[in-house]
């Protein structure tokens, strides 16, 4: 598929094709890349997100909406929908990543919708990209109930252990390994009086995250 196939899709006619080429160039192809797109891009999401939880749900908790927001934003999130326009095989990847299985790493992959984000707010403006982005998350917005959502398990267990007034849980990256633009880390999750947890993933956050969840399943024993 060409990239103007893919703007027909994603739903932007860009007036500047070399935005939409570069918003498809993983760091691994080369210095000029979509990293400075994906954070514009993350931001503009983040925006548009967080408008439309503020106006759907006019009586959310703060906290509620930014669990929700945090839901529709994550990684796994921004890879299914990048999967549903097929943008992996559009894009301009390194010799590695592509023998690596790149193209669908969910890394990767919303990365590269971030960028795309960031290509049609720079082509356009916010109310362009704003209806683009809303259009991707429909079904999402239509399904989400920010009151309903379960807590992330750092969340839960740090409020475990203050309910219990215990010291709150220690984390630790032990270990990081894989190239710069693939690194996949090892976090450590120490609590008191309980043991050390061990969870791995391709962010600090997502490894911690699954660091938490394996010591509530051991509190929960």
């Amino acid at each position: 598929m060409r990239p103007e196939q893919l703007a027909k899709r994603l739903g932007h006619r860009f007036s500047d094709p070399e935005l939409l080429e570069l918003a498809l160039k993983h760091r691994s192809n080369g210095v000029q890349n979509n990293e400075r797109l994906e954070y514009l891009g993350d931001a503009v999401l983040g925006m548009v997100i967080a408008e439309a939880l503020f106006q759907r749900f006019a009586g959310a908790k703060e906290g509620d909406l930014t669990r929700a927001r945090a839901r529709l934003v994550k990684e796994p999130t921004l890879a299914d929908i990048a999967r549903s326009f097929d943008v992996g095989p559009c894009l301009a990847l390194g010799s590695g990543e592509l023998k690596s299985g790149g193209r669908n790493r969910d890394s990767i992959l919303s990365d590269a919708l971030e960028a795309l984000i960031g290509a049609i707010y720079l082509d356009s403006d916010f109310e362009t990209v704003r209806g683009v982005v809303l259009s991707w998350y429909q079904a999402q917005l239509d399904q989400i109930n920010p009151s309903k959502l379960e807590k992330d398990p750092k969340t839960r267990l740090q409020e475990w252990l203050q309910a219990k007034g215990e010291p709150l849980p220690q984390y630790e990256v032990t270990r990081e390994t894989g190239e710069p633009h693939n690194r996949e880390y090892e976090v450590s999750c120490t609590v008191a009086g309980l043991d050390t947890f061990v969870g791995v993933g391709t962010g600090r956050r997502r490894a911690e995250q699954m660091a938490a969840q394996m010591a509530l399943e051991a509190i929960e024993q």
